[in-house]
């Protein structure tokens, strides 16, 4: 939410109506909402207060002007009733003290525009602003939803690792072990076939190690453990038929979490792109933002010169990484105009803005 003349967010974001059918319900669910109150009290006092601040430093300068550039002209003309502000001009040294005086209305006007459009911002920021148990009753709703969807994730994940282990590395190391079983009793009585064996075991292993190697990557690449976010997006650009460029701003390493969610969230954008969106260059940023209330916050942004059109709801992968993102209270917005280019931004806390509480 953007506070009136402000040009930013006044930090706590509106509560949402949750859908309801029937009219009579959903009446009663917006006369109960605070939110609607705070907007109903907003739109009556708004013309008045707000107008009445936004109206002073331009009237001080249109009067100021006035007494400048037209009082000179026409008090000639005027007989002795003309007036500038309590000044009665009627003689040239009093129209020389209405022109001091229209000059310092205008720049009276002129100074006064900062602080009063602030004072306006302010006002509105504050009646239009969610109160804090509002706020924190939805991020409790937030982070419940979000633990929610952790929890069915990580089981999903563990029964995808169990999966992959019992079909993949334990079926080849079982193969393994009864192919050194018949190399050892062939060993006795028919070395060339022994031998033979043995370099189908060596074979076994590697495959076995590849699989290994494949699983730990899917749960935590080695390049993110070892090198940082950076060169792991850069490894994901090698890896890539697309070309692509990665832009990197970042000043140090992130928390291990924060890593992973942006990699795994790199990495099915750049699959998306190579998948869907026809796209032959894809860009990637990656950039620290410390110019938000909420602390710093790391900034990806992934850019690629498509055909455009890509949509959330027809897919489960921007879904996915969004909710990913959630878990860490961050966004993703998604510009895709028919034709492209599409840009896909993504933004993580590096710690969350919530205050910490206590148990002890």
């Amino acid at each position: 939410m953007t506070a009136p003349g402000s040009g930013r967010r006044s930090g706590r974001a509106y509560g949402s109506l949750r859908p309801i059918r029937s009219r009579g319900p959903r009446g009663r669910a917006v006369l109960a909402d605070a939110g609607f109150w705070r907007d109903l009290t907003w739109a009556w006092l708004e013309p008045v207060v707000g107008g009445l601040l936004v109206a002073v430093p331009p009237s001080l300068a249109v009067y100021g002007l006035f007494g400048v550039l037209v009082q000179p002209f026409v008090w000639r003309l005027l007989d002795d009733g003309n007036w500038y502000a309590f000044v009665p001009v009627h003689s040239t040294p009093l129209m020389l003290a209405a022109v001091v005086l229209g000059l310092g209305f205008t720049a009276a006007g002129l100074l006064l525009a900062p602080p009063v459009l602030g004072l306006h911002a302010r006002w509105g920021q504050r009646l239009l602003a969610t109160p804090l148990v509002t706020e924190l009753q939805r991020r409790i709703g937030e982070l419940t939803d979000s633990r929610t969807d952790v929890l069915d994730d990580r089981a999903a994940e563990l029964r995808r690792i169990e999966r992959d282990l019992h079909d993949g590395a334990q079926a080849r190391l079982v193969a393994l072990g009864m192919r050194l079983d018949s190399a050892t009793r062939l060993l006795e009585d028919d070395l060339p076939a022994a031998r033979a064996a043995l370099l189908e075991v060596r074979e076994l292993s590697g495959r076995a190690l590849e699989d290994l190697r494949g699983l730990v990557r899917g749960i935590q690449p080695p390049v993110l453990t070892d090198r940082g976010l950076g060169d792991a997006v850069r490894s994901l650009a090698l890896d890539s038929f697309l070309d692509v460029y990665v832009d990197v701003q970042l000043t140090g390493r992130l928390s291990a979490a924060v890593e992973s969610a942006a990699y795994f969230a790199v990495n099915e954008l750049l699959a998306n792109a190579a998948k869907h969106s026809g796209a032959g260059r894809v860009d990637v940023a990656l950039a620290h933002d410390d110019a938000c209330a909420g602390g710093p916050r790391l900034r990806v942004t992934v850019t690629d010169d498509g055909r455009g059109g890509a949509d959330p709801s027809r897919g489960t992968g921007l879904l996915g990484v969004r909710g990913r993102l959630a878990t860490f209270d961050g966004s993703l917005v998604l510009h895709s105009p028919q034709g492209g280019p599409t840009t896909v931004t993504l933004e993580i806390p590096c710690a969350s803005y919530l205050p910490k509480t206590s148990s002890s």
